[in-house]
């Protein structure tokens, strides 16, 4: 049996996805997704690259994620599983960079700087 593995990152979030030939189950940290990831449309957002390469019943998941918030470990995830279908057939290679899927999206959370309340906000201003 095949398993093909690959990581993807997003914000401070990373996912660490074994893709397996089976039935498209998918387990996140030990539980069903639909279970860890709640939102309908961070669902959505990881079963894209699922979806432009027609292979939503082809494979099973195991996915290990940490750090960041749910929208970062849904974009780590999508990332991840981008990658592991790169790594079964390089024919998707076009439709996943088309639409989107292969770049990792560099914003990251400003530092905070000394004088300042957050990374750009000030402290309010008195007159007197």
């Amino acid at each position: 049996m095949e398993v093909y593995t690959s990581v993807g990152r997003r914000k401070s979030a990373i996912a660490r996805v074994r893709m397996t030939p089976g039935s498209g189950q998918m387990k996140v940290n030990g539980s069903d997704m639909l279970d860890y990831f709640k939102r309908e449309t961070l669902i959505m957002d990881i079963m894209q690259p699922l979806e432009i390469t027609e292979n939503v019943n082809t494979f099973d998941f195991t996915i290990h994620t940490n750090g960041g918030g749910l929208t970062g470990q849904a974009g780590a995830v999508r990332l991840g599983i981008a990658r592991a279908l790169l790594a079964y057939s390089e024919d998707y290679r076009s439709a996943l960079r088309q639409g989107g899927f292969m770049t990792r999206d560099p914003r990251e959370k400003e530092r905070k700087k000394y004088g300042l309340a957050k990374a750009r906000k000030r402290f309010q201003f008195s007159k007197r």
